[in-house]
């Protein structure tokens, strides 16, 4: 497996994962008395999400740069 389908994969899983803790933070800030302490739950795959999507976001533009490098 290429590095950049890793990073894809891993991003798909991640994506799962922060939408199942935004749905448990929902959950259980709606109940009468709230632990608030989950709020901060979905922030760590936020976090990795960001950094691999800049990842396979930049990788185009890079594979761009580079092949204009080349023929430039």
């Amino acid at each position: 497996m290429k590095w950049s389908q890793g990073v894809r994969q891993f991003h798909r899983w991640v994506a799962l994962a922060f939408t199942a803790a935004v749905i448990v933070t929902g959950i259980a800030l709606a109940q009468e008395d709230p632990v608030v302490w989950v709020s901060y739950l979905p922030l760590l795959p936020l976090g990795l999400l960001q950094l691999t999507g800049l990842y396979l976001f930049g990788q185009p533009l890079l594979a761009k740069w580079r092949s204009a490098r080349r023929t430039g």
